[in-house]
């Protein structure tokens, strides 16, 4: 898990990331400890310290501020949860960077699906993804692990994910690569979800230093839910706690208290509930006209301003060696797009997943976006209109998103009856990914 190549380039990356300023500071404190700058005069002395200071002050704001649109919203679901004895993975992505795309990653040993960012294509950073032996993991950050020090390695989860996918068979596999790794250049400060082909279901809370493991066949309810805060960390720290409440809330009401994409992806990722503050349902607002907007802030519901994603995984089921591992991922944010199936086995991702500067199905996913989130003001933006998603003349789009996705879940069930080719995988993931697109590029 440890490669060189790949952490050069995310140190790289991580550098791209720092304003130029701040380099002109650390050149000044590290010029002045030198003795570049002379430490005899006591002026120069207090400047130094003044100047290292503000160094450090900014550098933290600017991490602060980044880590504020890292959400996520997840859960991990036992074979026992589900409704075909499966198990589960599931993530709302919540990031600064709301273009992704889905690529195919040819790899020795294992070649896998993975969620990346649209300019980071190159399958060495990966925030979500499904390989060819049934091995799936996703990740959200965790504000109340520790955190290590100035030296120490930050925000390389999606490098360790996309080294899991490449040479991880099982959740034990996992677990092996996190201890031989943990350290300052690890870069951890995560929870991570995983399930394999055995039907193994589990949460890492991981920090550079440690980790702590969370079964959830050990749960009562045979699943965990998971937001932005670890529960080994410092009680009452980290965030999330409000997405955590109301996503926990919702999977106490799944009909007969199993779980499926069906209704993870339909009701749960579209989500815009809260656990303190009334917030109209879908059916209250087939009695509001659009002519009345209705606006709430959504910041702390499941479906956010910065939400780029779902991904739902469907693993394989245990001791069945016909079973086929499935890729379900809405590019976008949820209430703005159709999820579509996908399949390792296919050996690529459709086009409108992945191609040109913007996936296609991400652009237009982004477009409509623009139609619920029109505000771009730091205190407008996490407004959302939701009389343009339903309303009483019937003009929101919303219920022909989930009419769309309930014709593809379908297509998807008959499809799976039967074994299939390469070839026959690759169509018809492609004939999925298409209809979802006509159906956005519609919406107006």
């Amino acid at each position: 898990m440890s490669c060189k190549k790949n952490r050069e380039e995310a140190l790289t990356i991580i550098t791209r990331k720092i304003p130029p300023i701040l380099f002109f500071f650390a050149g000044l404190c590290y010029y002045g400890k030198s003795g570049f700058l002379s430490y005899g005069d006591s002026r120069m002395k207090f400047s130094i310290k003044i100047i290292t200071f503000v160094f450090i002050l900014l550098s933290a704001l600017i991490i602060a501020a980044d880590r504020q649109k890292e959400g996520c919203t997840t859960a991990v679901i036992t074979g026992t949860a589900s409704v075909d004895g499966a198990p589960l993975l599931w993530k709302n992505r919540d990031t600064g960077v709301l273009s992704n795309k889905v690529i195919f990653v040819a790899e020795k040993p294992y070649s896998y699906i993975a969620l990346v960012n649209a300019k980071e294509t190159s399958g060495r950073f990966a925030y979500a993804g499904l390989n060819s032996t049934g091995f799936a993991i996703m990740n959200s950050v965790a504000y109340n692990l520790p955190e290590g020090g100035a030296e120490e390695l930050k925000d390389l989860e999606g490098l360790i994910m996309a080294d899991a996918l490449r040479t991880c068979r099982t959740v034990e596999d996992f677990e092996q690569a996190v201890k031989k790794n943990l350290g300052p250049a690890l870069g951890s400060w995560a929870n991570f979800g995983v399930i394999d082909g055995a039907g193994n279901a589990v949460i890492f809370e991981v920090h550079n230093n440690g980790y702590k493991k969370y079964d959830a066949a050990a749960a009562p309810e045979k699943y965990l839910v998971n937001t932005n805060f670890a529960r080994s960390g410092a009680q009452g720290m980290g965030d999330g706690y409000l997405r955590f409440e109301r996503a926990a809330a919702l999977f106490r009401e799944i009909p007969g208290k199993k779980v499926s994409h069906h209704y993870i992806l339909q009701k749960i990722s579209r989500d815009f509930g809260h656990p303190l503050l009334k917030h109209p349902t879908i059916e209250d607002l087939r009695q509001v006209s659009k002519r009345e907007p209705v606006w709430i802030y959504a910041r702390d519901c499941i479906t956010r301003p910065h939400t780029a994603a779902a991904v739902f995984f469907c693993g394989k089921k245990p001791g069945n060696n016909e079973s086929t591992a499935t890729f379900w991922v809405i590019l976008g944010e949820p209430a703005t797009s159709i999820a579509v199936p996908l399949w390792v086995e296919a050996g690529e991702t459709p086009l409108p997943l992945y191609e040109g500067e913007t996936a296609p199905i991400c652009a237009e996913a982004l477009r409509i976006k623009k139609m619920i989130r029109p505000f771009h003001e730091p205190d407008k933006k996490s407004y959302m209109l939701l009389t343009r998603l339903v309303n009483k003349e019937k003009t929101g789009f919303l219920p022909l998103l989930l009419e769309t996705e309930r014709e593809i879940f379908a297509e998807t069930a008959k499809f799976l009856k039967t074994s299939h080719t390469k070839d026959e995988y690759a169509v018809f993931q492609d004939k999925m990914a298409q209809q979802a697109l006509q159906v956005l590029k519609k919406l107006k």
